[in-house]
């Protein structure tokens, strides 16, 4: 009887004991999810943060909660289609050999797995990108990266851009996006960091600037595609060419477009 009341009482002392382990990590769980949490409100702007993959939340929160710069640019008009518009804003690679082969700008991209791009902005600027969360009006990027310049010093650090999208038209009524960046970056330097006060004015500026060129150089690489659509043809098709898939849509994108602009006079043939 003794034995067996012993026996009763180590079984229940190791239920308790499971049931209170299991009791702290469900706390500790919700702690850090709650810590983790992200605000949808971001510069005025609504992104669907609650779609995020759970694992991104606390990498994310960090940069948020902790930022050097933060920055909101646009609306700004980008003058393409949206499906065509998201098909170059989802293949850096295409996009940047494209505006590379028509001396828009020096950019370079490769992809280095699934979402994951290495960028080259031929000025300074290059790093890892990454894509967070994405659906027909938002998505979200983490980057790492590191800039040099003769203003300031060689600066690394990470970011997190969030882009919306939304319905427009152009002058001639052509379909446009209309399309809105808020970017929060941390720098990894602790020195320079404890500078900020001094350097953000330069930094502020230096990341306005490359935010609104990535969307001046898709609208130029845009208007190349409605006035020489035989080039873009060429330079994708040259050696090394463009993967099938990327002509295709390409020139289906190409045939849409001339359409359109057959169907309402360009300003520049205006007089």
């Amino acid at each position: 009887m003794i034995s067996g009341s012993l026996d009763s009482r180590r079984a229940g002392s190791r239920l308790l004991l499971v049931v209170i382990g299991l009791s702290a990590m469900i706390y500790a769980g919700l702690v850090h999810s709650e810590a983790c949490l992200l605000s949808s409100q971001h510069a005025g702007v609504t992104f669907p943060v609650e779609q995020i993959e759970a694992g991104w939340g606390c990498s994310l929160q960090s940069i948020i909660s902790d930022y050097t710069t933060a920055n909101k640019i646009g609306p700004i008009q980008v003058l393409l289609p949206a499906p065509v518009y998201r098909f170059l804003l989802d293949r850096p690679p295409m996009t940047a050999a494209l505006i590379n082969r028509l001396d828009l700008s020096p950019y370079r991209s490769e992809a280095r797995g699934p979402g994951r791009f290495f960028v080259n902005d031929g000025e300074g600027t290059e790093g890892m990108i990454e894509l967070v969360y994405q659906d027909p009006t938002n998505r979200i990027y983490y980057v790492e990266g590191t800039h040099t310049s003769t203003l300031l010093p060689d600066i690394n650090g990470k970011a997190i851009v969030f882009v919306k999208m939304g319905p427009g038209q152009d002058g001639q009524g052509n379909e446009a996006v209309e399309t809105t960046l808020v970017a929060y970056a941390k720098l990894n330097s602790r020195l320079l960091a404890g500078l900020v006060s001094l350097i953000r004015p330069l930094l502020d500026r230096t990341i306005a600037r490359k935010l609104t060129k990535g969307i001046t150089v898709v609208n130029r690489l845009g208007q190349e595609m409605r006035q020489h659509p035989d080039r873009i043809i060429f330079e994708a098709t040259v050696s090394p060419s463009l993967p099938s898939e990327e002509v295709a849509f390409l020139k289906q994108a190409l045939e849409s477009l001339g359409q359109s602009s057959n169907r309402t006079p360009s300003r520049a043939l205006l007089p």
